[in-house]
């Protein structure tokens, strides 16, 4: 475990209504993101974006989660707060990306200088020791021209590593392995990540548009929300390419929402995030039968699970969000099943370092409410280049080849935001 915060003194936090009409023309919150250390969290036009850093922690290791919430609650409990709304999501606001193994497990949380948040008819700012930034579009970032080539391992030799999982499954080694792969591009000059986050804002607006730290991209997946007492999580699992052939994409979706490899992977799924969030809530309802998500490239079974968190006192010291997120992490929907042997053969045979990739990411005010979604459909950004991810669930009957198909699907979303 590691720890280091650095935190600007004398935090004085202030939020305050602005008119609709302030921001920008067509709504675009990303059109508003400088190129200051820019943090988003946006779905259908709505969510939060902020820019600056007025405080930062990073932590590694199996307590990265803990040792960042208590770091956001020591933070919390020191500033001078201002909160003319008082709703989820104003206040001060922390986004944070956290590391998918718990080796090495590195994982940020920052507090932003300023943050822009839009719900309905409602919008405001909120400033950390900083007067209330005009609020104007900011230049419009240059495309990159970016080369792709084979991540840690090519087509073959990953159909080859799905091979072998599908033979420990089928051996009663485990039920289900979650297995991803990487996609490398890189460019001629440093790529401006508000790029990318524009793109995918435009063409995935069902999904939540994120950037954190260098990690971005545009995830269907809620791990998990924390609402004034009401938990929810959406669980994704079982994945059919769409053909851009309304009637067909309809068959298509009738066939995912039969097939009994896919509703075995989502029921794993769905049964291990149920099972995280029973010892925190009361009242769960956890829908027997799946519903089909239409994205643009791709349709997934999902489930809906809800609950009641515990305890009811909406206080930083209750359960939050984050420490939801923690006890949901890693859900069957990204390891496997059971977790502990599907996330041993990661490690064996995935042959990839996931870094950030399927962690939690999202936003947490200071009572605790927030959002995490998983880092799924997702790149990190280091200068010129970016390593795009994407994995697939294996179940006994798995076929390398539409395993292989499913993953390169799933990279179609950054990939196009880049090119």
């Amino acid at each position: 475990m590691s720890t280091r915060a650095t935190t600007a003194a004398g935090l004085v936090v202030r939020t305050v209504p602005i008119d609709l009409d302030s921001l920008p023309a067509d709504g675009d919150l990303m059109a508003l993101l400088p190129a200051d250390a820019p943090v988003s969290w946006v779905r259908q036009g709505e969510g939060l974006v902020g820019w600056g850093v007025a405080a930062v922690v990073r932590t590694s290791g199996p307590t990265r989660f803990s040792d960042a919430a208590k770091w956001w609650a020591e933070l919390v409990a020191r500033m001078e707060i201002h909160d003319q709304l008082r709703e989820p999501g104003t206040g001060p606001i922390c986004f944070g990306t956290f590391g998918f193994a718990d080796e090495p497990g590195d994982s940020v949380l920052v507090l932003p200088r300023i943050v822009v948040g839009r719900r309905g008819p409602h919008a405001w700012v909120t400033t950390v020791d900083h007067p209330s930034p005009e609020l104007v579009a900011a230049e419009t970032p240059t495309p990159p021209v970016v080369t792709f080539a084979d991540g840690s391992r090519n087509g073959e030799e990953w159909m080859a590593v799905v091979a072998e999982a599908v033979a420990r499954i089928n051996r009663g080694d485990l039920e289900k392995v979650v297995l991803a792969r990487d996609l490398l591009a890189t460019a001629e000059t440093d790529i401006d990540v508000r790029w990318p986050l524009r793109r995918l804002a435009q063409d995935y607006p069902m999904c939540w548009t994120f950037h954190v730290d260098g990690m971005f991209g545009a995830t269907p997946e809620m791990l998990v929300r924390r609402e004034r007492g009401l938990v929810t999580s959406r669980v994704l699992a079982g994945t059919i390419r769409r053909t851009g052939d309304d009637e067909r994409d309809l068959a298509l979706a009738a066939a995912l929402a039969r097939s009994s490899k896919d509703l075995e992977e989502h029921e794993y799924a769905v049964r291990s995030v149920a099972e995280a969030l029973e010892p925190h809530c009361s009242g769960m309802n956890v829908p027997e039968i799946p519903f089909v998500l239409h994205l643009p490239n791709v349709m997934h079974l999902a489930t809906d699970v809800a609950g009641v968190v515990h305890d009811a006192p909406h206080t930083a010291e209750s359960v939050s969000s984050l420490r939801l997120a923690e006890a949901l992490h890693p859900s069957a929907a990204v390891g496997g099943t059971p977790t502990p042997a599907a996330v041993a053969l990661i490690s064996e045979i995935e042959g990839m370092e996931r870094s950030r990739y399927a962690g939690p990411v999202g936003w947490m005010d200071a009572s605790g409410d927030g959002e995490w979604g998983i880092a799924l459909r997702s790149g990190e950004v280091a200068g010129n280049a970016v390593r795009l991810f994407a994995g697939c669930g294996i179940v006994g009957d798995s076929a390398p080849e539409a395993e292989l198909a499913e993953s390169q699907a799933k990279f179609v979303p950054v990939r196009d935001a880049l090119s």
